[in-house]
């Protein structure tokens, strides 16, 4: 299967906070898409590494996306090395998505512009010919994404550009409390965390009106980007 698509977190459920909605967008206008979790997220203070799994299912198949998979990184301490970066690689070469859209490059949790290096690098390793790779014992093709965007997490990190998402925040919302061991519930015995409380779970909503407000429409998300972003005349912005 060829994707669209390909958007990397180094948990489950870094990709719906980050961009859900975008990505619920792309796909009704008939793109395919993927979501790839290095780690299970086996070190977070709520729930465990098997509900996790099931919540990260849940999520896709409301998100509606075409493929989801998880390359099981030690959580907190995966690196960004030749190891890590060959099994990467191995998936991009797999799906040979045209955008990647990948962690924060600076944010509260460590594994945040861990995971945010280690995918950009393996986009551009990928595309490397005498790099070589198998995938079922059968040689990969070579190939490298055209573009390689970073959405914005936990920090207010200033965008490049924004995607109005109007009419699909509530896609994202109900992904995002798929994760319901994760985020606010009244009634959880669990510890508490950042991402646990009321607030956090508002500021997913909030932070995406506020952005749409700045571009006036409803509703957007926030990308940076580590090249220039090309148009081709006036008309393709809004």
């Amino acid at each position: 299967m060829k994707l669209d698509i390909l958007a990397i977190g180094s948990h489950p459920d870094d990709v719906e906070l980050g961009c859900g909605a975008t990505l619920a967008k792309e796909i009704s206008l008939g793109k395919q898409v993927g979501i790839l979790d290095l780690t299970r997220g086996e070190l977070g203070t709520r729930g465990s590494a098997e509900i996790r799994d099931e919540e990260a299912s849940i999520a896709a198949e409301i998100l509606g996306v075409s493929v989801r998979e998880n390359l099981a990184f030690a959580d907190g301490f995966f690196v960004n090395d030749k190891e890590h970066q060959l099994e990467v690689i191995k998936i991009i070469r797999k799906y040979r998505p045209n955008i990647v859209l990948c962690n924060a490059f600076e944010d509260r949790h460590i594994d945040h512009p861990k995971g945010s290096k280690l995918a950009s690098d393996a986009c551009f390793l990928s595309g490397l010919i005498k790099l070589e790779t198998a995938f079922n014992g059968i040689k990969q093709d070579v190939w490298r994404p055209k573009q390689v965007y970073h959405y914005i997490q936990w920090k207010n990190l200033e965008p490049d550009f924004v995607v109005d998402v109007t009419g699909f925040i509530e896609a994202k919302m109900n992904a995002v409390k798929a994760y319901s061991t994760q985020f606010y519930d009244p009634n959880s015995k669990e510890p508490s965390s950042p991402i646990s409380s009321k607030n956090f779970l508002s500021s997913v909503e909030y932070r995406a009106q506020d952005m749409g407000r700045l571009i006036g429409t409803e509703y957007a998300e926030g990308f940076t980007s580590e090249r220039y972003i090309a148009v081709k005349s006036f008309d393709n912005l809004i």
